[in-house]
């Protein structure tokens, strides 16, 4: 399975890595955790099976449109097979084009497969994980681990691909970090 995913600029980076660190010191599930080295604060857009050269070569054109605008704002709290705390993505009109394209082109390749349906424009949630684990809890009000205001301005810098196979990841489209 491969995701389509957004990164961060460095300094919202260093702002994630900073909330991922406070919650991992009260001992709770944190992606500060998880140490692969493909770890890194992402925006996931989309999956699919395969992606093809061409369906590569459309989804880096689409993604173009680097860099945009991010504003993180507010807790997530996702439940399911492993529990999540997510710092929400509030998505903005150039978001949602973006992630609308990146559909389009995984829609039009006959070898995309399948997705997840939470990923599918008018049910994605957009957000940044934090926090995941079995029958995990993060009680507590937001202040509690993000920074004072709550609300991170920064823009979306990047993208990649991660193939969850071969767990590497690949950029795609421009770097403007």
């Amino acid at each position: 399975m491969h995701s389509i995913e957004l990164l961060p600029d460095e300094a919202t980076e260093r702002v994630v890595r900073r909330v991922w660190r406070s919650i991992a010191d009260e001992g709770l599930p944190s992606q500060a955790g998880h140490r692969h080295p493909t770890n890194r604060p992402h925006l996931t857009l989309a999956r699919a099976d395969a992606l093809p050269a061409a369906t590569r070569a459309a989804l880096a054109e689409a993604l173009d449109a680097l860099p945009l605008p991010l504003r993180l704002d507010g807790l997530l709290r996702f439940s399911g097979r492993s529990n999540v705390l997510a710092w929400a993505v509030r998505p903005d009109a150039a978001l949602l084009t973006l992630h609308a394209s990146v559909w389009r082109v995984l829609g039009e390749s006959d070898d995309h497969g399948r997705s997840s349906p939470l990923l599918v424009p008018g049910r994605w949630i957009p957000h940044i994980t934090l926090g995941r684990g079995r029958g995990a809890v993060w009680a507590g009000p937001a202040e509690r681990w993000l920074p004072p205001g709550a609300a991170v301005s920064g823009r979306w810098a990047g993208a990649r691909t991660y193939d969850s196979t071969s767990r590497t990841t690949a950029r795609i489209g421009p770097d403007v970090s």
